[in-house]
Formats: C-alpha cells, sequence, structure tokens
C-alpha cells in the first residue's frame, strides 16, 4: 500500500476515534451533569406564537452559556434572573421545524449540562372546542366526589400526610379514578361538560385538598392521580362527546410552591413590608372616586397568609402562566377554563391573556369568577364592556353571581317592587351591559357557597323551580356536585358545602349514585333533575333562542325562550297560595295558541285556565 494513503488513513482513524472518544466524554459528562428543571418541559412545533420562554432551573445556571443545534429553532434571547439559579430561554421555533427531540447544551465553567428538550407535533385530537348553551357544566370537587385509587390516599413525603374524611379540613381521598369510574352517572344524568376544581399539586401542609393553592401548575396532584391519568380522563370525555374545563389561577400560588423560598426574582410576586391582605374589593378598579392605594392593595394584596399574589406586570410571570394554560391545551387535550379569582390579577395581563389564548384557539369561551355586587362591576371585566373604549378584557363571560343572588331572593325573600321574583327582573333588564349574556355561567351554588338545598330550607317545590329556572334561562348552566341529590350544608365554614359524595367509597353505607340508596325526596329531586337536563341538551330553543321577559305581577314571574322554530314559556308561582294565570298578557308570544304542552307533566294543557299551585313552575313548549 501507498505510505501516503497509509498515513492518511491513520490520520483518519485517530480523528474518528478522537471523535468518539470526545462524543462519549461529553455524552458522559452531560449525563453527570442534567439540568435539574425546564418549564414548559416540552413544547409544541406549529403554534400560532412562534416563540417559547423557558425557565431552567439549576444552581449557579444563570452564568451558563446556552448552544442549541437544532434546524429551525434559533435562540431569540437568553436573560439571566436576579436569581443566579434560573435563566430565562426563549426560543423562536421556525413554522417548518420538525418535531424531534432538541438538545440545550449549557456551559458552566467546566461542565456541559445538557436537556434533552422535545419538540412535539400538534395532535389533531380533540381541544379547547370551548363550553358553549348547548353545554351543561358539573362542578366536582375531586377530593370529595369518590375514591378510585385508595392507593394514592396519602403520599409519603408531602406536607400534608392527614387523611380523615371525618374532617371538613383533612384530605378525603376522592381522585381522578374516582370521577372515571362515574362517567356513566354524568352522561345519564344529561351532563354535557366536567369542571374540576384544580386538580394540579398543592403541596400545603393543611387544608391542602382544595387546590387553590399551587405548588407546582405543571404537575396533577399524586393523591388525584397522575398527569397521564389526567389525560385519560380527558379522553374518555371526548369519546362520549364530553368536554372538560380545568380551573386556573393566575392571581397566586400556594406558600410551599417550588419556587417560592427561591424566587427567580423578588418582584416575581408582589412584596410588602410586612403580610398585606387583598381588600377584595374588585369596586375599587371600576371606581372613578377610588383611591391609588384602594386599588393596590386589591390587586397587589395576597389572598391569605398561605397564598402569595403574584406579579403579572413582570414579562416573565405573565408568560409563565400564560405558557402554562397552553401547554395544559395541547398536552391534555382541556376544552375551556374557569379562571379563578379573575379581578384580582393585574388586568392588563389578563386582557392579553385572553387575546394570547384565543389567538391559539378561537373556540375558547373563557369565563371568569367574579364574585361582586352588582351586574354593573361584574360586567365592567368581561369584553367589549362598553365604558372602557380603550381596553378589552376579551374575557368572554362571567360566573354569574348577580343571576344566583337574584334567583335566591326570588325564593327567599317576599315579593317587592324590586324584591323577590322582581329581583330576577331587574337583574336580567340590565344584561345591555355585556357583549353577549349567553356566556355567563348560570348556577345555584357551587364550593364557596351554602348548597341549594339548604338555602331554600329544604323545600322540594323550590328546588324544582330553581332547577327548572337554571334549564331555561339565558346563559350556560352548571350545577355542584350532589345538587341533584339535595346534598345540604351552609358555607360558614365552606368545608360544610364540600362533603363527600355517599357512594364514592367503599365503605359508604349508603350509594346515592343509584336509586336504591336514595331516598323518596332525594329520587324525586334526581329524577326531576335528570329529565329536565337531558331534554334541555336536545332543545336548539333553549341553546340559542332570544329571551322575553314579563315583569312579574302578584308574585309571579314569566318568561319565554323561543326561535322561528318552537317557544319555551316559564311561569313560576312564587307564591305561598294558589294562582289563576291570565296569559291573554303574554300575546305578543303566545300568538293565539290556546293549548302548550307541559314539559315536567308529559301531558298537553289548556293555556285559557292556567293554574299553579303555591311555589309551582311551569315549563311549556308550543
Amino acid at each position: 500500500m501507498n505510505s501516503s494513503i497509509f498515513d492518511a488513513m491513520k490520520k483518519t482513524t485517530s480523528f474518528i476515534i478522537l471523535l468518539l472518544l470526545s462524543i462519549l466524554f461529553v455524552s458522559e459528562s452531560a449525563a453527570k451533569n442534567t439540568i435539574t428543571r425546564i418549564d414548559p418541559a416540552f413544547w409544541w412545533v406549529g403554534m400560532q406564537n412562534p416563540t417559547v420562554e423557558l425557565l431552567i432551573y439549576h444552581p449557579g445556571i444563570s452564568e451558563g452559556a446556552v448552544r442549541i443545534l437544532y434546524s429551525g429553532v434559533t435562540i431569540e434571547k437568553a436573560e439571566p434572573a436576579e436569581s443566579p439559579d434560573y435563566l430565562y430561554l426563549t426560543l423562536n421555533i421556525d413554522k417548518n421545524t420538525k418535531p424531534g427531540i432538541c438538545p440545550i447544551d449549557i456551559r458552566l465553567g467546566d461542565k456541559i449540562f445538557t436537556y434533552a428538550y422535545e419538540l412535539r407535533q400538534r395532535n389533531s385530537k380533540k381541544k379547547a372546542q370551548g363550553v358553549n348553551t348547548s353545554d351543561f357544566i358539573y362542578l366536582i370537587m375531586p377530593d370529595r366526589f369518590s375514591n378510585g385509587d385508595t392507593k394514592n390516599d396519602v403520599i409519603n413525603g408531602m406536607n400534608e400526610t392527614a387523611l380523615n374524611r371525618d374532617s371538613m379540613y383533612y384530605r378525603h381521598g376522592g381522585d381522578i379514578q374516582g370521577i372515571i369510574n362515574h362517567l356513566d352517572y354524568f352522561q345519564n344524568l344529561g351532563l354535557t361538560s366536567l369542571w374540576l376544581n384544580p386538580v394540579q399539586e398543592n403541596n400545603e401542609v393543611k387544608t391542602s385538598y382544595h387546590g387553590y393553592a399551587m405548588t407546582d401548575q405543571y404537575k396533577i396532584d399524586p393523591r388525584f392521580g397522575s398527569n397521564q391519568l389526567y389525560v385519560d380522563l380527558v379522553d374518555s370525555l371526548h369519546a362520549r362527546g364530553m368536554k372538560m374545563v380545568m380551573d386556573i389561577v393566575p392571581n397566586h400560588i400556594g406558600i410551599h410552591h417550588w419556587m417560592f423560598n427561591n424566587l427567580p426574582s423578588k418582584d416575581f410576586i408582589n412584596q410588602w413590608d410586612k403580610f398585606t391582605k387583598t381588600n377584595y374589593r374588585a369596586p375599587s378598579l371600576p371606581d372613578p372616586y377610588a383611591s391609588k392605594m384602594d386599588r393596590k392593595l386589591f390587586n397587589d394584596g395576597w389572598f391569605d397568609k398561605h397564598m402569595p399574589d403574584l406579579n403579572q406586570k413582570n414579562p416573565h410571570v405573565a408568560k409563565y402562566l400564560t405558557q402554562n394554560y397552553i401547554w395544559w391545551i395541547e398536552y391534555a387535550g382541556v376544552d375551556d377554563f374557569r379562571i379563578d379569582t379573575y379581578s384580582y390579577p393585574d388586568q392588563e395581563y389578563m386582557a392579553q391573556l385572553s387575546a394570547d389564548l384565543h389567538r391559539e384557539y378561537p373556540n375558547l369561551n373563557l369565563f371568569g369568577e367574579i364574585w361582586e355586587h352588582s351586574v354593573g362591576i361584574q360586567s365592567y371585566f368581561t369584553e367589549d364592556f362598553k365604558s372602557r373604549s380603550d381596553f378589552n378584557s376579551q374575557l368572554n363571560g362571567a360566573v354569574d353571581f348577580q343571576v344566583y343572588f337574584a334567583l335566591v331572593d326570588a325564593l327567599t325573600k317576599p315579593f317587592g317592587w324590586t324584591e323577590g321574583v322582581s329581583r330576577i327582573y331587574y337583574t336580567l333588564a340590565q344584561d345591555y351591559l355585556y357583549k353577549n349574556p349567553n356566556n355567563n355561567v348560570t348556577f345555584l351554588d357551587n364550593h364557596d357557597l351554602s348548597r341549594f338545598a339548604s338555602v331554600i330550607g329544604g323545600d322540594i317545590r323550590k328546588y324544582k323551580m330553581g332547577i327548572a329556572f337554571l334549564m331555561t334561562m339565558r346563559g350556560i348552566p352548571s350545577a355542584y356536585y350532589g345538587t341533584e341529590i339535595l346534598m345540604k350544608g351552609f358555607s360558614n365554614p365552606d368545608g360544610l358545602v364540600r362533603s363527600d359524595f355517599s357512594g364514592g367509597w367503599v365503605s359508604d353505607s349508603q350509594n346515592k349514585f343509584n336509586n336504591q340508596g336514595r331516598n323518596a325526596e332525594e329520587n324525586i329531586a334526581f329524577d326531576y333533575f335528570k329529565k329536565l337536563a337531558n331534554w334541555r341538551k336536545s332543545e336548539p330553543v333553549l341553546h340559542s333562542g332570544k329571551l322575553m321577559q314579563f315583569i312579574p305581577e302578584e308574585s309571579v314571574y314569566t318568561y319565554f325562550r323561543y326561535d322561528g322554530k318552537k317557544t319555551v314559556m316559564v311561569v313560576m308561582n312564587a307564591n305561598d297560595s294558589e294562582k289563576n294565570i291570565k296569559t291573554d298578557r303574554f300575546a305578543e308570544r303566545i300568538q293565539g295558541k290556546s293549548n302548550a304542552f307541559d314539559v315536567i307533566e308529559s301531558k298537553n294543557i289548556s293555556l285559557g285556565n292556567l293554574q299553579l299551585k303555591a311555589w309551582e313552575v311551569k315549563v311549556l313548549e308550543f
């Protein structure tokens, strides 16, 4: 062999060996120096927004030099955080980028840290469908509904390991598997969507069951199950034509959040010289006479001592939150968001959040908790509010506390010019303040309020009236778990309205998921609820029909839902005595009809002699 060729081969072989050794060294070095955490842990190609900001956590990582060699991915910005243990890395992902593993290498001194960052292909499975007026939402507090997996009741190493069903403050063991086990129950009941109180990790020392003090927004609390089990639940709902609403909390975190004791920057949360609680006064924002301090206290004060208030004015906080919500839609297929304590965070951020979410998912129908005491204040925070010409929240709807307050008055207070059923009339007369009041989510009770059956004193007549109103009124109806079986409890303290659903635990002596376990009155309530819910599901007039209400007279309130094909008439007699209803004043909607079909009684009746018993409601079809 020619010596020059031989020498060249030797050099080439040596180079290859050195290269392999170098790769092996780097690989071994990288394997030993893995980055502790990156949020979000993976992302997708083909998003409307091509950028994603990674929060990288590792001791001393802020001084690192970053390198990415992956076709279509470029580093837009690498920004060290105030804390030396965090680095913000903004990636730009070209629309033609191929899915795969994008290695992120960070050189820190003589060490190379690596992370195999996965870029996934966006899938076409159902997601972000949004809830709408054809839906009926069922709100569940997972810890109190059903225990489907006793092995996750207690997780050693977590801050709260107490399990005691006799205490309203400890965990009871309900979980995601328990919810999966009852999908037939939900569907047969006429429900179309589930809304769970937060299921993300809440590693607090006490009262962690409710979920509203999150300690890791990217992780399902292991006492509820796993991320994959949550995905399985969403997939199972979609297979049945149902939807999942996720409860999100942009206002605050739990004090045991994984980054709280080592924040990326001091201004990651709103800081005060001493603990300062919010004043809980949302009217301070639209109030033209409000002091700056009142507004600051409302937005920046902490919700509670164990709930640090996030500073959404910090652009990195804003990115972290928004990307987390997008991540759950892409990863799990979530269909919509209920936004907790909507009015408390920075409102510029909340508007941007809605814009960012709608850009990626136009069908989202975001609804926010605005627990206030006037239609004006509640509507102020919703999209295209007329007096905020320079600002658009882009919040589609509100959890409709004003309609709730009005209905409770109608069922518990004497009739007057503005009282009793008249309050419903006055409340709905202010719907002009909303861009679309049909996007509001109506309800009879929830996890913070006294249960409906207790509010009305257990009166089955008033129960039926409330259920009929919920099923036929404008908006998107929602029901709190157990309302269908007359579960009771007053909200002082709120743990009393978060009781277990009997039958959700194998040791329960009664199983109220079936009619044999329910008493006679509970079955009456359940059957009434089920009948109207399933009827509503197939009635477009209740989904998209118009609403016309008539001024209440003698504590009788009448309204109509109508479209070009059908009319539904609802009459509520909120009196302690029988009433004979003269229907001639409703001529513009009855339009000469002499008979109607009584939906509840399943029979035809005459409109010429419409008699309602004390506290009776009639739902009539033309």
